[in-house]
This record gives C-alpha cells, sequence and structure tokens, in this order.
C-alpha cells in the first residue's frame, strides 16, 4: 500500500523530531558534569582534575585574605566542611570581605591551591547568589532570612 503525500510528510516530520530529540539527549548526557553554576569546596575536592577551569563557590574564611607585595591576594573559601585556597591577581570586587559569599572562576593547579582569574562578590548586604546559598543551606552552614536571600 502506498503512503499519501500527507503520510509521507507526517512520516518525515516526526522522524526529524525524533533526531533532533536524540541529539538534544545525547548533547545533555554528555555535558551533565559541566552544567553547574560552580563547585563548593567539598565538591571541587571529589569531583576537580587539576587544570580543569570552573568556579569556584562558598564563603570567604574570616581571617584568611592576605595581600601580596606583588599584588595577588590569597584568601580562603569554605563550606564549613572543606576549604580551598584561591589565589587572584586584579582588583577585587568593592564588596569582597571575609564571611561574605563569592564565586570564583579558574584553574585548579597541581597543588591543590585554587588560581581565580574572576573573582564576584555580593552586591549589597541582603544578597548572597542563590546557588552560593542553597549549596550552604544543604551543607547546614547559611542561616539566613530566606526572604533576604533572594
Amino acid at each position: 500500500m502506498a503512503l499519501s503525500r500527507k503520510q509521507r510528510r507526517g512520516a518525515f516530520i516526526l522522524t526529524g523530531i525524533a533526531i533532533l530529540g536524540l541529539a538534544v539527549g545525547l548533547v545533555l548526557f554528555a555535558l551533565s558534569d559541566t552544567i553547574v553554576f560552580f563547585y563548593t569546596p567539598s565538591e571541587a575536592a571529589e569531583k576537580v582534575q587539576p587544570g580543569q577551569r570552573f568556579r569556584l563557590g562558598g564563603l570567604v574564611a574570616a581571617g584568611s585574605v592576605q595581600r601580596m607585595p606583588d599584588g595577588r591576594v590569597h584568601f580562603t573559601v569554605t563550606d564549613q566542611q572543606h576549604t580551598m585556597t584561591v589565589s587572584y591577581a586584579g582588583i577585587l570586587p568593592d564588596l569582597f570581605r571575609e564571611g561574605q559569599g563569592v564565586v570564583a572562576e579558574g584553574v585548579l593547579d597541581g597543588h591543590g591551591a585554587f588560581i581565580a582569574d574572576t573573582v564576584l562578590a555580593k552586591h549589597d548586604e541582603n544578597y548572597m547568589p542563590r546557588e552560593v546559598a542553597d549549596a550552604l543551606k544543604r551543607k547546614g552552614v547559611w542561616q539566613h532570612n530566606e526572604a533576604k536571600s533572594e
């Protein structure tokens, strides 16, 4: 039995949709570990290899900010379970300070230190990036008022 023109067009469209859906599914599966806004220090210790580029998020540990004579800044990012030392050369955001949320982007060196090329800090007293606040809540660290974190 021969297919009508309308049936052939419908079969062609359905086949195209199926192929497109399969391609999207394969891409999403392949990128599932890399579609992350940031890793906390605990997650980075488990999932990130030296030389891999990623974002590190957490709280700047109290007493950890050290300004070097060459202009570099060293500080520690913590999620209260693990910490990671960050080295950054550049101007820090005005609102960067100890005890506040931060997201840094860069690479992990062979010694376990994070070399950042970008540092993002919260923009006012009542704000912390939702992803940072959620990760800290999962760790049982973030105790801030829910209405203010959004």
